[in-house]
């Protein structure tokens, strides 16, 4: 467990707070309170939250898009074999400074295992859980009903009826938590993460369903310069090298 306190002071850290436009379907293994088949995650004091692990996984894919859509090759996540790029064997698709970190110099590790990590190199960011600033007994309990459809039939399977728990719906419950970006952040982290969470409209299941969709009430206040994005746009030129 990292314990905050306990890092360098110069860890920056960064409000972010979600409002949920339509009602929210986030589960987690363990769940339980709920009569329903899927019941929404809660913490111990019973606020509805947006795990942590879920904003970085969903930030991480956005960064992945827009990284490669400026020329960048990036190691194929989430496959723990294909994420780390040893020097022996892939010199020249990967043969860059910047894929280069000091004191791992058997690895390359592209611009987004930099900021996420990757099995060999720790992540540079922190994400907590984003907390519903609305107290839970003013909250009543939702539960929404599905089917499980078959798609080569297109009809409904029998005994595959299933409930959700979700958020109360259209009621513009706020989300809000922190990131922290750790010393050894690099700095194109800022505006690749800002572009990222500007992709981001939905999070949770069902949102084919109309589950889960959002807007960014607060983003991180990052402070980005020119030399940041003209980093990030180095990406095409050297692409064909």
């Amino acid at each position: 467990m990292i314990v905050l306190t306990t890092l360098s002071r110069s860890i920056d850290s960064y409000t972010v707070t979600a409002v949920i436009d339509t009602a929210l379907c986030v589960g987690a293994g363990g769940s339980s309170g709920s009569l329903a088949d899927k019941p929404i995650v809660r913490n111990a004091e019973g606020n509805l939250l947006i795990p942590g692990s879920q904003i970085k996984g969903r930030l991480r894919h956005e960064c992945e898009k827009i990284a490669r859509g400026l020329g960048w090759k990036i190691s194929e996540s989430p496959s723990p074999g294909n994420m780390v790029i040893r020097r022996d064997k892939e010199p020249n698709i990967f043969g860059r400074s910047e894929y280069e970190v000091l004191g791992y110099n058997e690895t390359y590790h592209c611009l987004i295992s930099q900021i996420f990590g990757d099995p060999v190199l720790p992540s540079r960011v922190i994400f907590e859980d984003l907390i519903c600033t609305e107290e839970p007994e003013n909250l009543a309990e939702f539960i929404r009903p599905g089917v499980t459809i078959n798609r080569r039939r297109g009809t409904a399977e029998e005994k595959k009826l299933y409930f959700l728990e979700t958020s109360p719906p259209n009621v513009s419950l706020r989300f809000k938590g922190e990131i922290h970006l750790l010393p050894n952040c690099p700095s194109y982290a800022k505006p690749l993460m800002l572009a990222g969470f500007k992709h981001i409209h939905a999070l949770g299941g069902s949102k084919s369903a109309g589950l889960g969709w959002l807007s960014w009430e607060t983003l991180p206040n990052f402070e980005v310069t020119d030399a940041d994005w003209d980093c990030l746009a180095r990406g095409g030129k050297n692409a064909a090298n």
